[in-house]
């Protein structure tokens, strides 16, 4: 049986306050709120296993936010001499001891955090200290490579990012044109590897197929805007552009030379209009 993770589990027998469940741990119980209807003694369960506030090990069919050997961007409830109690979806939050963070939290804020299994307890704890559980092998992928990006912190470079759940990386500021929140997940781009082995990173491609993305995303915008006309020009403010399309200036520009270049538009300071749109 995995503590931390999805069980399918038979259910030995049920008794008025709920079913138990056969496990190579001893049974442990499902509670009855938690039972679907129509489950009989002998069917196999999906149930998560943690400890309740006892000790004891327990099943739910709630599904947690995090599972143990994940990372998760989770928000604090409580406080208390032990550390902080994070709210992971399930009715026993998720303790984050004082030895585990950066810093003093208080209720309400997130925090991103490495679920594990303490080996001296046996319980599910989290850790603030997200990077020690990082991939210490070199980042396998290259420059232009396609990979998925977690926002974990902000600083005042950027985001620091775990990218596809095994190496850090960084959003730089300047580069970021839309809101972006702690525990969101982005398809992103790898723009550099580092010699520290961490990774400078895109929300865009670079160079041409970069341009090339934003040139098709601009002739769909303009496939649908009535009689092919998009007001949004060369003189158009930034803020403008990434409200309706969603890209930086600088792209929006790359992607008006390519389509220009191709005949597909007629340019004007504050509009673009697609030509032959009534074709």
């Amino acid at each position: 049986m995995n503590l931390g993770d999805f069980n399918e589990l038979e259910v030995a027998r049920e008794v008025d306050f709920g079913m138990y469940l056969t496990s190579d741990d001893g049974d442990l119980l499902l509670p009855r709120k938690y039972i679907a209807p129509g489950t009989r003694v002998g069917d196999v369960v999906r149930v998560f296993v943690y400890r309740d506030s006892e000790d004891r090990l327990i099943a739910t069919n709630l599904e947690p936010f995090v599972l143990v050997g994940q990372f998760a961007t989770l928000t604090v409830r409580d406080v208390s001499t032990t550390g902080a109690f994070l709210d992971w979806g399930l009715e026993k939050d998720l303790l984050l001891p004082y030895r585990n963070q950066r810093r003093n939290l208080r209720p309400g804020e997130r925090v991103t955090i490495f679920a594990y299994l303490d080996e001296t307890s046996d319980r599910i704890v989290a850790s603030a200290k997200w990077e020690w559980f990082l991939s210490d092998q070199p980042f396998a992928g290259k420059a232009g490579d396609p990979a998925e990006l977690f926002v974990a912190e902000e600083t005042d470079l950027g985001y620091k990012v775990i990218v596809d759940g095994t190496h850090q990386g960084i959003l730089y500021h300047n580069e970021v044109f839309k809101p972006l929140r702690l525990g969101d997940v982005h398809s992103g781009f790898i723009k550099q590897v580092r010699p520290d082995g961490k990774l400078d990173l895109s929300l865009q491609r670079q160079g041409y197929d970069e341009a090339l993305a934003a040139s098709e995303t601009l002739l769909t915008f303009l496939r649908q805007a009535p009689n092919g006309l998009l007001p949004l020009g060369d003189k158009s403010e930034p803020d403008d552009i990434y409200r309706r399309l969603g890209m930086s200036k600088k792209v929006f520009k790359k992607a008006l030379g390519t389509l220009y270049k191709q005949g597909l538009v007629q340019l004007a300071p504050e509009h673009t209009q697609l030509l032959n749109a009534a074709e």
